[in-house]
């Protein structure tokens, strides 16, 4: 069968790598795609939101599985679009995906159907949110409503902080329209967790815990970014909790979703907090987490094709899921100045040292090729994997892979997953 991935970040090379797996496959081509994602799949040179040229490609290639990575194109509607043409595509619809486009409908989602969250409020006028926050105890979270590619969420500390985030938002508009609204929400203290699952609005498939690293900084300092690492599996994710998320959130969840008439088909990413009282929701993306998608299929020993095609055709609960016991870190290496402004095309070297080497995975995300040489094209360039026998070794492994990688600015986290350790 023939497959199209949709996007061009780390998230969809480890798609591509993990697809390319399948016995099933006879072709991949990836849309627009990356210098990595060029040694497994033909790159078509379509931007992830040109839905109609992408239709159109899928219908003149006879593309039996569109497999979409990013969020913004579900959100506008893709997965409509390739129905009308009776293409099968994974991923939620446009009703759907407001689950991630709205951080307003998804917090009265939750309340509604008594889903455990933080206390939270929404609001649309600029002078209210700041008086609200003056009436609030810091630490306090102010969120923009709608998709920031991962930086619109504000940790306050304090007061000014927060005030600090409201203006950027509401007033300075960095992230345009997505700061129409905020949520204002209480602090959770806890472990985050990130649960993913495939689900076609019956039945729910959960995949293995992970743990992203959103702060650019080691000791979680410095701004949110689109995330800097992340490991798998997460030691506090015992039986006994999963199935508490199972039974409080997942399926809740998506029953909710059915009865507010948006029934969801595709992967859920369920962000947690677990804290004293229990887990709790902290936010929902509509498709796979980056750069969770690169440590979490690392460890998916299951074919991932039927697993999708099941979950488009309501049939999941045909399909088992198996995982390696090893562990899986990810660690992000980004442009200097990365999540504020940073410089292209600086050369990398090093990628050649690491072909081939067992257990060792690199998946490009922001990078070009120019008269053949590969060079930083993005804020966050490169993704590199490691899978080892436990978390520990999973960690000394992949940073001596980093170690060998290196263009002029680039920066790393030096601590991910060892929280995991202590």
């Amino acid at each position: 069968m023939k497959v199209l991935v949709i996007g061009s970040g780390g998230r969809e090379h480890s798609l591509v790598w993990k697809i390319a797996q399948s016995p099933l496959v006879s072709k991949i081509f990836c849309a627009p795609g990356n210098p990595g994602i060029s040694e497994l799949a033909e790159c078509v040179d379509i931007a992830a939101d040109q839905t109609g040229r992408l239709c159109k490609f899928a219908v003149k290639e006879n593309i039996d599985l569109t497999v979409v990575g990013p969020e913004a194109p579900l959100v506008d509607g893709i997965v409509d679009t390739f129905n009308k043409y009776k293409l099968k595509v994974f991923g939620p619809d446009k009703k759907a995906a407001i689950l991630e486009d709205s951080k307003v409908f998804s917090k009265c989602l939750l309340k509604k159907h008594g889903i455990p969250t933080a206390d939270f409020k929404c609001i649309d006028d600029y002078q209210y949110a700041r008086s609200y926050i003056l009436s609030r105890e810091a630490p306090i979270v102010v969120k923009a409503d709608g998709l920031s590619k991962g930086k619109g969420v504000f940790v306050c500390k304090t007061t000014d902080e927060a005030l600090h985030a409201i203006d950027s938002i509401m007033k300075d508009k960095v992230f345009g329209s997505a700061g129409n609204q905020v949520v204002i929400e209480e602090c959770l203290i806890g472990e985050e967790i990130s649960l993913l699952a495939f689900t076609d609005g019956r039945n729910i498939v959960a995949m293995e815990s992970s743990q992203d690293h959103k702060t650019v900084f080691d000791g979680d300092k410095g701004p949110n970014t689109g995330g800097m690492g992340a490991y798998s599996p997460v030691p506090i994710m015992t039986s006994e909790l999963y199935l508490r998320i199972e039974r409080d959130i997942l399926v809740p969840t998506v029953h909710a979703m059915n009865r507010e008439g948006r029934p969801y088909k595709g992967v859920i990413y369920i962000g947690l907090m677990i804290t004293s009282s229990g887990p709790m929701v902290l936010e929902f993306n509509v498709r796979f987490g980056d750069p969770e998608a690169q440590v979490i299929l690392s460890r998916m020993k299951s074919d991932i094709v039927p697993i999708m095609l099941a979950t488009i055709s309501g049939e999941l609960d045909k399909v088992d899921l198996e995982w390696f016991p090893e562990a899986s870190v990810c660690v992000v290496i980004a442009s200097g100045g990365y999540p504020g402004s940073y410089d292209k095309g600086k050369g990398i070297t090093g990628l050649d040292l690491l072909n081939d080497q067992d257990g060792i995975s690199v998946f490009h995300a922001g990078t070009k090729s120019v008269d053949g040489k590969i060079v930083t094209n993005g804020g966050r360039v490169l993704n590199v994997v490691a899978c080892g026998e436990d978390i520990e070794a999973a960690q000394k492994k992949v940073y001596e892979a980093v170690s060998k990688i290196s263009f002029d600015g680039a920066h790393y986290r030096r601590d991910i997953a060892s929280k995991a350790i202590t």
